[in-house]
């Protein structure tokens, strides 16, 4: 693999790994130091490694770098820092959705998109209907945000969290 191939990651390119079996999980971790985004399971079921590409959640771990030549790729790192966080990072801190905080940057990157998936009308297994607008009730998120596991069991303030940047009533 040639080094003239590159992804975008947070908005800044960057050459793929030249070893095509690099995980984009290790390639944010080991080769860019980005450790926002964190090694749970390496099997793509805690979602603690979600990052954004193309504006899609995926599991880090579970793809290749090699696999997005031309992508943009969001981490944590991306949405928002400690000096201006992002409306859920806000969210998140205000609710107290994490306890050890080893899930919370997959967590806030599966949301973001969450949210985007709802504004434009995708359904999920929760949805009343198959098109109309979305509604983001707690069954909704809950299903949605099924993908990413917290340990520590902050499931709930995590769901008030995505309602007040949703503009529900928790």
């Amino acid at each position: 693999m040639s080094s003239e191939n590159t992804v975008s990651i947070n908005g800044q390119p960057h050459a793929l790994p030249d070893d095509p079996r690099v995980s984009l999980l290790d390639m944010l971790r080991h080769h860019l130091g980005l450790t926002g985004t964190k090694k749970g399971c390496d099997h793509g079921q805690c979602g603690a490694c979600t990052v954004l590409v193309n504006g899609v959640r995926i599991n880090s771990c579970l793809t290749l770098a090699v696999m997005h030549d031309g992508d943009e790729v969001t981490t944590i790192e991306g949405l928002g820092t400690a000096e201006n966080p992002s409306a859920l990072q806000r969210a998140f801190v205000e609710r107290d959705a994490y306890q050890c905080g080893y899930c919370t940057p997959g967590q806030i990157c599966s949301a973001t998109a969450m949210l985007d998936e709802i504004a434009a009308g995708w359904p999920s297994d929760a949805s009343d209907s198959l098109d109309g607008p979305m509604e983001v009730s707690t069954e909704e998120i809950r299903e949605r945000m099924s993908g990413n596991i917290c340990r520590c069991g902050a499931y709930a303030n995590i769901v008030d969290a995505i309602r007040d940047v949703a503009g529900e009533p928790a």
